[in-house]
């Protein structure tokens, strides 16, 4: 039986934040269709899901591509019943740590590609599904501390998600009279494999100065709490925004940092 909440996209799903967003949203009761580049680790991220009771597919998808993005959200709707596509969680991100210096155009275009531009595909194509349906619904989007603050060894990184913030706002104004809210949630070091990957960029560019674990365990308890945050705490603020009773915030980019950076 197809979920009275509704359909939930959440891209980048395979992992991390995005893994953890999708179980919650089931366990909120959503029906849950989830996106990745690869299939991997979608099939058991279903399978969990229908566990719960809920409805839910898996999309291969590469969400910087314009025409996979429009076919993806097309496909949930006819997939999990009836076109009742009320809510996105554009999760979808890719990060790297490099100088300015050591930052080629090549990767600038690829960190713009994903964390920015899919960002910008999937806000404009559930934003049209969700207009043409007229009854509303929540487009969420994954920022950063980063996308607030700016960082040594990650001003790819940082533009993009600072691009996207500006991406959120925007995409508030011109959908707020269709009832859509579009708000973006900012964590801060949070135990995933994205962080795992910068940890071991860092290490490799150190040239033996670092061990494997130093960067991370100091971005990690550097804020007014002095602990890392988990994915949980995440997944949490989300199934907050793709709630009813947050109808009435839209256009904000929401910090969940312990205290490392203050709004």
């Amino acid at each position: 039986m197809t979920s009275k909440k509704g359909i939930v996209l959440v891209t980048g799903a395979g992992q991390g934040i995005g893994r953890a967003i999708a179980l919650r949203l089931a366990d909120d009761g959503y029906d849950v269709a989830v996106n990745d580049i690869s299939t991997d680790n979608l099939e058991s991220l279903v399978e969990d899901i229908r566990l719960k009771g809920r409805l839910s597919s898996m999309h291969k998808a590469d969400v910087s591509v314009e025409d996979q993005v429009r076919t993806m959200i097309e496909n949930v709707r006819l997939k999990i019943g009836g076109g009742r596509f009320f809510q996105i969680v554009a999760n979808a991100g890719i990060a790297k740590w490099k100088t300015i210096d050591e930052t080629t155009g090549e990767d600038w275009d690829e960190m713009f590609s994903v964390n920015a531009k899919g960002t910008f595909f999937c806000y404009k194509y559930a934003g049209r599904q969700m207009i043409a349906q007229g009854r509303g619904g929540r487009i969420i989007g994954a920022c950063s501390v980063s996308g607030k603050k700016g960082s040594a060894g990650l001003a790819a990184y940082c533009g993009s998600k600072f691009a996207m913030r500006g991406l959120t706002q925007a995409a508030a104004a011109e959908f707020g009279p269709h009832k859509i809210t579009v708000n973006a949630y900012a964590p801060g070091a949070i135990e995933t494999a994205l962080l795992n990957g910068l940890d071991a960029d860092v290490v490799e560019r150190s040239r033996g100065e670092k061990a494997p674990g130093d960067w991370k365990g100091l971005i990690s308890t550097n804020n007014s709490l002095g602990y890392q945050g988990t994915t949980a705490e995440i997944a949490s603020l989300v199934s907050y925004l793709a709630s009813k009773e947050s109808h009435f915030i839209t256009g904000q980019t929401i910090s969940c940092n312990g205290g490392s950076f203050f709004d």
